[in-house]
């Protein structure tokens, strides 16, 4: 979204180390500052400003009161005066990292505060106690708006601290965010904590040295009235503030102003500057007002607190300056834990209801919100309390939702008729899908009448809490917890219509792929829809759902979806938000087998970016019915814990998704490489590994029925190649390639490769070894060994390339590997790209290739750190060496005088050289007529490439006549 996106406050924050502070020693340093004398620039602290600021507020007004490097300056004396050495050296470091990125205007102090009279501070305080009695109200909630006694309400404990954080100042500048944008999905406490702020606010526990006034609207305030000013607004919230407005907006900089409910209300905001107003008493129409708050045409100074969901950021990203991203995710995998614990009661039942959850990932997922945490719990206790299987009861998550929705819908004594229960079912289901296909969360009497829903079924839902009232003036309503929207949203299409000429509602082509592809670098809000229709797909969960709903459903687009489906298979390059296909979490939701093997028959090629668990589950599900999969490209950041080290206790774990099935998955997933015979290429790419992680690949690899040709390692952690993974190239007679790229090789990764590369079983013919950090003593050592490499092998190795790029290789090195060029028979290609060989040890390289037995047809020389120097003895090579066939000289300091040797060379009748690569070698028209007579004279060339060089205009024209003269013979590269 931004580079200032974040999933925390603390990302790029300052002054971090206070949160090292204890309760204890945070009070003395209060109290040392307040004690502080005033520097020049600075403005004296008192205790109330600072008597309840938390670490991070503490940052907040050290920055504010103490400009530009006054703060760190004052915090070292402190912390100095408190013996803590650590911290005295953490601020030292941070600042010589800050000082030059501070600017000018944070040089100037903090304005004092514009001063209040006894009777106007009475009426802050009025509004304090007004909005505390408001927003506690809140906080005592723990029933769940119904009847369910069971629902009790949980805080969300990282949000709590967060909430000290919020404007905590960023690098490299140390600026105070003015715009912070809390989002997240539906239910993740969003609102919760916004007027949490609100209520810390008026409790004199939040920023109370920054903001003399708080003040939160929900969008709905402003979408409800034709015309308004925002002093009319603030009017509305604080009867009592007309007479202060002036003081108020004097100092708009001690405002805070709290944005929600975006998805609530169908705001179209105007982006025209010319409709924008700075007039805080003008009369404006909604949006307009709105948007001229966000943009910070009026009120610029003021801080803003916007929360909305990820759908909203494509229609606000033109209006927020430089916002500031906290991403909200729920519970944690720790606080889903505790709602289990705490639920259940009795060690033995949540012990049975967490170890099912977490083995279905993307169930245990959904519990991040806490309702529908809740939900899951309210659902298994059920099951668990007839004696039901909890795996026959749930074949998936959408069977969860199944039984609980279900519920409401159960024919009673007094129920309504049967086709009143099944067309207030169809409306609701007809409700939802429109809504989610054209992205509306709230509905009016109108979408109502339009999806034939009556008063009478309108009260119905929202008694059963499917609907809630949305505020605000009018009949607006939304589904209660969005979940229930995107269920049934999806049920709409398994619902029999007996009265239809198909009796089901059909999905077209372009509808299914918005369900199951995802949207670039956007997330797909209709992927938990699409998760539902798969669910309800299976046949289990299907009759399960038509029995407990009492209809009669259909699968007729089951067809359609795998028609669709199995050309999606070749999907897009993994994002941010996608790193698995969103069609695997959907095959894995349906999770019939004959329907995932024939959607998946024909994926040839897969890129998977596995950073969680439900990652790794639903990828090993899928891989293993790719049965024609040739290539796998894999990024894992996701810490495999091994069986031996997993807690016994999933509730007491410090990870209680931390079973053995992670590693289960991680066995079902490298399975394919001993199943799949097709399966050719392996990289990976960013990848950290456990050892007995990589045991499991390497065993896997190793397998007889493994047929992985090429095996290819790109910036992966140093630890992987260790002695179990090198091994596979003397135990897989398949493996003829390996590439190692940007990566450590450390001294026992090379020995286990030179041993390797030694064994008559190593059937490996190319190596490549590109930007790698080696040892020179490993470089000698590997030298050696390609020497070896072909004696006794002639008949397995038909082609040895060994690409060794950027690695730094010293000239000692180079003189062993040059010894080796002349007792290999079978080296072919050698790219030294990227490694300072210089003139020197390219006259060791040079010597080699004048050996008549040198086999090598192809030289990489590019980027070497060479100078005209070395030409003599390339010249030298190039006379005696009959078998070389391809010369890149490119990015070297050749320039005129040292081409030209090299053209006079190859005029020569037995210059045997057809492709010659001089790319940015700072040559100029001074060499062209040399270059020209070359075209035309060469008997063997026929590919020359000189492009990135100033040859002019006249050197140009020269080489253009030599090519004409031998057109169709040559290609030149200008």
């Amino acid at each position: 979204m931004s580079s200032a996106s974040s999933n925390s406050p603390f990302e790029n924050g300052v002054m971090l180390y206070m949160a090292y502070l204890s309760k204890e020693g945070l009070q003395t340093f209060k109290q040392l500052l307040v004690d502080e004398n005033p520097r020049p620039g600075s403005v004296q602290i008192t205790w109330d400003q600072v008597k309840t600021a938390r670490w991070g507020e503490m940052v907040h007004l050290l920055v504010e009161f103490f400009p530009g490097r006054l703060a760190w300056d004052v915090t070292h004396d402190i912390f100095a005066k408190m013996n803590q050495t650590e911290l005295c050296l953490r601020v030292q470091m941070e600042l010589n990292y800050i000082l030059p990125n501070l600017e000018l205007e944070d040089l100037n102090p903090r304005e004092m505060p514009v001063n209040l009279e006894e009777g106007e501070s009475d009426k802050i305080q009025e509004y304090k106690v007004h909005v505390t009695n408001e927003y506690s109200m809140m906080q005592t909630m723990t029933t769940w708006s119904g009847s369910h006694a069971d629902f009790f309400y949980q805080d969300i404990e990282r949000h709590e601290r967060f909430l000290p954080c919020l404007f905590l100042p960023k690098r490299p500048q140390a600026k105070q965010p003015k715009t912070v944008v809390l989002q997240g999905v539906a239910g993740v406490g969003k609102t919760s904590l916004a007027k949490k702020v609100m209520l810390e606010w008026a409790e004199n526990k939040f920023y109370c040295h920054k903001f003399r006034c708080a003040f939160y609207f929900h969008c709905q305030e402003m979408a409800q009235v034709d015309e308004q000013s925002f002093a009319e607004l603030i009017a509305h919230k604080w009867p009592g503030s007309r007479s202060l407005m002036s003081k108020i907006m004097s100092k708009p900089d001690q405002l805070l102003l709290l944005f929600d409910g975006f998805e609530e209300v169908s705001l179209t905001l105007t982006d025209r500057p010319a409709d924008l107003s700075d007039d805080w008493i003008q009369k404006l129409p909604g949006p307009v007002l709105l948007a001229s708050l966000l943009s910070k045409r009026m009120l610029p100074e003021a801080t803003l607190l916007i929360t909305f969901r990820f759908t909203s950021w494509r229609k606000l990203k033109p209006f927020l300056k430089h916002p500031s991203f906290i991403t909200l995710t729920g519970f944690s995998m720790a606080e889903r834990a505790k709602y289990f614990r705490t639920y259940f009661g009795n060690k033995r039942d949540a012990d049975e209801a967490l170890r099912f959850v977490t083995g279905n990932t993307v169930l245990f997922s959904m519990c991040q919100v806490p309702a529908v945490c809740w939900m899951v719990c309210s659902c298994l206790r059920q099951q668990m309390q007839r004696g039901a299987d909890l795996a026959q009861a749930y074949p998936n998550a959408t069977a969860v939702f199944v039984q609980y929705l279900s519920g409401f819908f159960a024919t009673k004594p007094g129920s309504p008729p049967r086709n009143t229960h099944q067309t207030r079912l169809a409306g609701l289901c007809y409700l939802a899908a429109e809504g989610m296909w054209n992205m509306r969360w709230v509905f009016d009497t109108k979408d109502l009448e339009q999806a034939k829903l009556d008063e009478t079924a309108v009260a119905t839902f929202l008694h059963m809490n499917i609907f809630q009232r949305v505020a605000g003036d009018g009949d607006r309503y939304a589904f209660a917890i969005l979940s229930f929207q995107e269920f049934f949203a999806a049920f709409l299409y398994v619902l029999c219509f007996p009265q239809r000429l198909r009796n089901f509602r059909v999905l077209d082509r372009v509808q299914i792929i918005r369900l199951i592809a995802y949207p670039g670098r956007k997330k797909n809000y209709l992927a938990q829809m699409g998760l539902f229709l798969f669910g309800l797909l299976n046949e289990k969960c299907a009759s399960a759902a038509e029995k407990s709903f009492g209809c009669k459903l259909s699968l007729g687009n089951k067809k359609k979806l795998l028609k669709v489906a199995a050309l999606l298979h070749e999907c897009s390059p993994p994002t941010l938000h996608h790193g698995v296909p969103q069609l695997f979490y959907c095959l894995h939701e349906i999770q019939e087998e004959a329907f995932v093997r024939q959607t998946l028959s024909d994926c040839q090629n897969a890129t998977l970016i596995i950073s969680k668990k439900k990652d790794m589950q639903v990828s090993a599900f899928c891989l293993k019915y790719c049965q024609r999969l040739r290539a796998l490209e894999l990024t894992m950041t996701l810490t495999i814990p091994h069986v031996g080290t997993l807690s016994v206790d999933p509730l007491h774990s410090a990870e209680p998704e931390s079973s053995d099935q992670c590693f289960l998955w991680w066995q079902e997933f490298c399975s394919v490489f001993r199943t799949h015979e097709n399966l050719e290429v392996l990289t990976l790419t960013n990848t950290s590994l456990e050892a007995e992680s990589v045991k499991v690949l390497s065993a896997a690899l190793r397998h007889p029925g493994c047929k992985l040709q090429k095996l290819i390692f790109r910036r992966v952690h140093p630890s992987m190649l260790n002695e179990d993974l090198i091994q596979v190239l003397t135990e897989n007679q398949y493996l003829s390639y390996l590439e190692i790229q940007g990566t450590e090789v450390r001294r026992e990764a090379m020995e286990f490769l030179c041993t390797a590369l030694k064994c008559p079983q190593c059937y490996l013919q190319c190596l490549r070894l590109e930007d790698c950090s080696v040892t020179p003593k490993s470089w000698i050592d590997l030298a050696k060994d390609l020497g070896k490499m072909g004696r006794g092998h002639e008949q397995t190795f038909l082609q040895r390339r060994h690409p060794v790029e950027n690695c730094e290789l010293a000239l000692l090195t180079c003189k062993t590997l040059t010894s080796s060029l002349k007792s290999n028979e079978m080296l072919t290609h050698l790219s030294l790209a990227e490694n300072t060989l210089k003139d020197e040890g390219t006259k060791e390289l040079c010597n080699a290739l004048q050996c008549s037995t040198c086999p090598l047809q192809r030289l990489v020389l590019r980027n070497c750190a060479l100078t005209s120097d070395c030409c003599p003895d390339l010249v030298s090579a190039l006379d005696k060496n009959k078998n070389l066939r391809s010369l890149d000289l490119g990015f070297n300091s050749l320039k005129d005088d040292g081409v030209i040797l090299l053209f006079e060379a190859l005029m020569k009748p037995q210059s045997g050289l057809q492709i010659l690569e001089l790319e940015k070698c700072l040559l100029t028209a001074v060499c062209c007529q040399a270059m020209a007579s070359m075209v035309l004279h060469s008997q063997s060339l026929r590919y020359l490439d000189v492009s990135k060089n100033d040859i002019g205009l006249r050197g140009r024209e020269l080489l253009r006549e030599a090519f004409q003269q031998r057109k169709g013979e040559k290609k030149v590269v200008l």
